[in-house]
């Protein structure tokens, strides 16, 4: 299939490795900030074929990942309520609450659903006028603005049994705050390219001035994070500090400004927590105060619920890059898909579950067969 297959080329892929081996003079620490960027990394062996001394380390690109127990105990308290549909993603399904995830809810008699898109939940509301239905909204920039579509539409119909629980969250804000972390290693970035498509790269530039360090916004296929990988390698190697757009096919430097005008129009910027990293001011989106009536927090009263995280789980230092999952006792042992700790084992971007599904029993990847 043009536009995939291409960019699975082995040979492409292995002609960039070998480019990068030629060009790495020193050992560079690089993180990808996606999950997808992340399952490919791990799936294809790519982190395992770089020169000695190189790291990849994986960033906080999940929102499934970061979004807070006390989002997950909200979406359940409200699931709970009469006369009430939930409606979410089905990523979402297997997320650990403070108790609970919302499969456990449904089994104990919510009526929870799995949706495709925020416009199937608005089609329950239109189809159920004798129900509240909820919306779960979670998702980084690239999914606000169908999910502020949703809101609008709803009031532009008259359906005022729909809300959005929404706990959308802002990338830039998550990697200021790992940037200046204590014992924070990075030295160059892999910027999400679907999150960029959306907002487009002024937010990204200010990180590279602020930090001096390169940024290169990447695709999710194996050469596309190839030739990102490269690409910062050239510029740390030269001393540059720069932000170059490797997905250029989809990324554009002003994103997709219709887009950005429905968010904005719909949410507002907030503080916001952060499974495993605590509050990061401006970091967030929640509706605004025009749109009220379809704001779940609003409607169910749930805003004060607040959830300590578990001692158990180790998603903090995975999310940050502190630790590869691997490294983490409880990995594969008490923390598994079926019987999980936190939500980094459970989510399809989710660190956890890349080393689980592809790394936990597999062979070391060779310098000619990690790329197949």
């Amino acid at each position: 299939m043009r536009y995939v297959d291409e960019y699975r080329d082995q040979e492409l892929a292995l002609g960039l490795m070998n480019r990068l081996r030629a060009i790495a003079q020193h050992p560079w620490v690089l993180m990808e900030v996606c999950g997808g960027q992340t399952h490919t990394l791990v799936r294809y062996g790519i982190d395992t074929l770089l020169p000695a001394g190189m790291e990849m380390i994986h960033g906080p690109g999940c929102p499934v990942c970061v979004t807070p127990l006390e989002m997950i105990d909200r979406a359940i308290a409200i699931a709970g309520m009469p006369k009430v549909i939930l409606a979410s993603y089905g990523d979402m399904m297997r997320v650990p609450g403070s108790n609970r995830d919302l499969l456990h809810a449904r089994a104990m008699g919510a009526d929870v659903r799995m949706v495709y898109s925020p416009l199937d939940a608005l089609e329950l509301a239109r189809q159920n006028p004798e129900r509240e239905v909820v919306f779960f909204a979670v998702g980084f920039e690239t999914t606000a603005p169908a999910n502020a579509a949703a809101v609008f539409q709803a009031r532009r119909l008259g359906i005022g049994n729909f809300s959005l629980l929404a706990s959308h969250v802002l990338v830039p804000p998550a990697l200021e705050a790992l940037l200046q972390s204590e014992g924070n290693r990075v030295q160059g970035l892999i910027a999400p390219g679907h999150v960029c498509s959306i907002v487009g790269l002024d937010a990204y530039e200010q990180l590279a001035k602020r930090f001096a360090i390169p940024i290169v916004v990447g695709g999710f296929e194996p050469v596309d994070l190839m030739e990102a990988i490269v690409m910062l390698t050239e510029q740390l190697e030269e001393g540059r500090a720069e932000v170059e757009n490797q997905y250029s096919r989809s990324v554009r430097s002003d994103g997709n400004r219709n887009a950005m005008q429905m968010v904005e129009s719909v949410l507002e910027v907030c503080d916001r927590n952060w499974r495993g990293m605590g509050r990061i001011p401006l970091s967030g989106l929640r509706v605004r105060a025009e749109y009220r009536e379809w704001d779940a927090e609003h409607k169910f009263a749930v805003t004060e619920m607040t959830v300590a995280e578990p001692e158990a789980c180790l998603a903090a230092e995975i999310l940050q890059g502190r630790r590869k999952p691997d490294g983490c006792p409880a990995f594969g042992r008490e923390c598994t898909p079926e019987h999980p700790l936190g939500a980094p084992i459970v989510s399809t971007e989710g660190a956890c579950s890349a080393y689980f599904q592809y790394r936990r029993l597999a062979e070391p990847a060779v310098a000619t067969g990690g790329l197949r």
